[in-house]
């Protein structure tokens, strides 16, 4: 069966996924995006997982939690009140 796409922001999306990953046509992207869809839809990840990958990489970009943060400084100095 064939799909047909009337809608052409649709079909400028399925072009553009096609370019991108090597699709053999917009119907193969088409195909590829909506599995990949259904599989993170239905394992939904847990609060706590997602938070974990959040701080880890907020701690790769040199955060830390330990230290504290004076905001009173910190807008003291941008504003050169300090």
């Amino acid at each position: 069966m064939a799909l047909y796409i009337r809608d052409p922001e649709v079909d400028e999306l399925a072009r553009k996924l096609r370019a991108m990953t090597g699709a053999k046509s917009k119907t193969d992207a088409v195909r590829r995006a909506l599995r990949n869809e259904l599989r993170r839809a239905r394992r939904p990840e847990r609060f706590d997982d997602r938070n974990a990958k959040v701080m880890t990489m907020a701690d790769a970009l040199g955060s830390s939690q330990t230290l504290p943060f004076d905001l009173k400084a910190f807008t003291d100095a941008m504003w050169d009140d300090a």
